[in-house]
């Protein structure tokens, strides 16, 4: 399945998988960027940050260089780019009814209903 419906099913079907800090793999675990990376069908992602990192233009830097375009408009299939924490950046996949992400507190991906509990500071879309 490619286009939306493709990253929402991606993203959704990684629910569970374990968290692991850069982690590439569904066997192994992921971490956001990881999860964002395989939801979006992509092969490459950086590895050059740590939990905390809260260069938002690094950050952006990065998903235009993955080939996302930064959209006003959120839409299911969506990256959103959010401040987790004073220093912590943080990536979700937005699906129908809430996101998708890699939750490093609960060491798995997890699917949350709802808005972001945390500030949005952007979101990108192939």
């Amino acid at each position: 399945m490619s286009g939306v419906d493709g990253v929402v099913e991606r993203a959704r079907a990684l629910v569970g998988v374990p968290f692991r800090l850069h982690g590439r793999c569904a066997r192994l675990g992921v971490d956001c960027v990881g999860l964002a990376m395989l939801a979006l069908g992509r092969r490459d992602a950086p590895d050059t940050y740590g939990l905390r990192m809260g260069d938002a233009g690094r950050a952006a830097h990065w998903l235009a260089a993955a080939g996302l375009r930064q959209v006003d408009d959120m839409q299911p299939g969506d990256v959103a780019l959010v401040r987790a924490g004073p220093m912590q950046l943080h990536l979700m996949i937005h699906v129908p009814g809430g996101f998708v992400h890699a939750h490093a507190g609960l060491r798995r991906v997890v699917a949350m209903p709802g808005p972001s509990p945390w500030p949005v500071i952007g979101c990108w879309r192939l």
